[in-house]
């Protein structure tokens, strides 16, 4: 029987990572963090939670950041997942390449759909808040070949 993968999902913390973002990732078994990260305490923080795998975004500039890859395919048990933070800048096929998913950011706006068999998932924003979406993260539960997502609405 295939074990669960808990993963949590974050993007967009621009140098603020609430306490409400840090509960609700409590208990993660991995957490994906798809860049506008702001600061390398971040993925520290992030990391005393559970080990983290995160990519570049735009505004991440600073030295800190030249080691960060812009994109990277991720293995979460039987599955692959591809993460980058501008989806628009996607240069494969997902489903052509075996992709469950595709995690990016950006944006700022929580979206989950499905496309030719891939999940393309967007946690939202977890940082400062933006215009009039809402502060969200996300999660993925991955059991075997099959992939749960859970977008989450922080109430800050």
């Amino acid at each position: 029987m295939p074990a669960t993968t808990i993963v949590g999902v974050i993007s967009d913390t621009h140098g603020l990572l609430r306490p409400e973002a840090v509960e609700a990732l409590d208990g993660s078994d991995l957490i994906l963090h798809a860049g506008d990260i702001g600061s390398a305490d971040i993925l520290e923080t992030l990391a005393e939670i559970a080990p983290v795998i995160a990519v570049r975004g735009n505004t991440d500039r600073d030295l800190w950041a030249k080691d960060v890859p812009e994109s990277m395919a991720v293995e979460i048990g039987d599955l692959t997942v591809y993460l980058l933070h501008d989806r628009n800048l996607l240069d494969l096929n997902p489903s052509a390449a075996g992709f469950a998913a595709v995690v990016s950011g950006h944006s700022h706006e929580p979206k989950q759909e499905v496309k030719e068999g891939v999940l393309y998932f967007n946690p939202g924003s977890a940082g400062p808040k933006r215009f009039k979406l809402p502060v969200s993260l996300g999660r993925l539960v991955v059991h075997g070949r099959s992939i749960e997502p859970e977008l989450i609405t922080l109430d800050v």
